[in-house]
């Protein structure tokens, strides 16, 4: 079979290397595979079509097409005699894999090793309002995002990139920098909390890709000051309750704070702060290696008095009885 180089692959359709490149990892280009450190195509490849093209023509009724479905050539083996025989052919089959993960209403983001995104589901860009998943495949590289890389530190990138699995609770979603880069042009939240679930991909001993999992925890809407200030109870919620720094972190004074606050929120500094605490307390207990009193504790409160009173009322249950309900389930 005649083939042809990413370079002559780019001066055959006019475009970029990079480009070319971006639309072989997220799976445009039918046939390109890796030999030794490069890309090859097969030379009677025609071009791809742009798919806000695609997406028009679609409109217009002028082509066929019904989904581009993306073809990353490697197949990942993942412990298969532990998993059902319809799990396995779906495994088997990477365009079947990707259209599952469209189904998950869970964000979900596939990187190859060399940290570029080669997938986006679906859920995904509807979390960050993003209508074109081209400006994100092929162009975004977790290892070289110095915003992530500022957050996570060197030593999480690698570690999610020597093929490990990694856990990373109470990420910042970096929707700022979201906006900034160009993929979307307003941001859909303020601020927002999420746990990240990294689980690497292996064809043998070939580390194949790394899919990560988004479970978002607290979404703030609204005002930025306002925001950061929910941001601010939600990391400090151990601590003591504390108006006037509260308020600083929002640079706002605490008369003016404490009105803006109830007016976006819908209530008070210090109610949102005792419903963190409770939701708190409700993940603690879900751990059965805590005490009902050490779950208390790690929250910085006591399993007697106020808060142990505030919790039945907010829940319908005493400590004890959430435990066993979630334990029952």
């Amino acid at each position: 079979m005649d083939i042809m180089s990413v370079r002559e692959a780019a001066e055959k359709w006019e475009l970029t290397e990079r480009h070319v490149t971006g639309m072989i990892r997220s799976g445009r280009i039918a046939g390109a595979k890796k030999l030794g450190a490069s890309w090859v195509i097969p030379a009677d490849t025609k071009k791809p079509i742009h798919k806000k093209k695609i997406q028009a023509e679609k409109r217009r009724g002028l082509t066929g097409e019904t989904t581009v479905t993306p073809t990353y050539t490697a197949t990942p083996q993942a412990d298969l005699d532990k998993l059902s025989e319809p799990f396995k052919a779906l495994i088997d089959n990477q365009g079947l894999n990707y259209q599952f993960y469209d189904l998950l209403p869970i964000p979900i983001n596939v990187f190859a090793p060399d940290g570029t995104a080669i997938f986006v589901n679906r859920a995904s860009m509807e979390m960050v309002n993003c209508t074109d998943a081209s400006l994100m495949v092929g162009i975004y590289n977790l290892k070289h995002d110095p915003v992530c890389l500022e957050i996570l530190g060197q030593e999480t990138i690698d570690r999610i990139f020597r093929g490990e699995s990694v856990s990373i609770p109470d990420f910042p979603a970096p929707i700022q920098d979201v906006k900034d880069r160009g993929v979307i042009e307003e941001k859909p939240f303020e601020a927002a909390t999420m746990d990240m679930f990294l689980l690497p991909i292996w064809d043998g001993d070939v580390f194949v890709c790394t899919i990560c999992f988004f479970t978002v925890k607290n979404m703030y809407q609204g005002r930025a000051d306002i925001a950061k200030a929910q941001d601010y109870i939600e990391k400090h919620y151990q601590d003591e309750f504390d108006i006037d720094k509260i308020a600083r972190s929002a640079n706002l004074s605490k008369r003016h704070f404490q009105r803006i606050f109830k007016d976006v929120a819908g209530k008070t500094p210090m109610e949102h702060y005792m419903d963190v605490k409770i939701k708190k307390i409700q993940e603690k207990l879900l751990d059965d290696s805590l005490s009902i009193e050490q779950a208390f504790d790690v929250c910085g409160v006591s399993s007697h008095g106020a808060y142990l009173k505030l919790f039945k009322e907010k829940t319908k249950k005493s400590p004890l009885e959430y435990r066993q309900a979630y334990i029952k389930k």
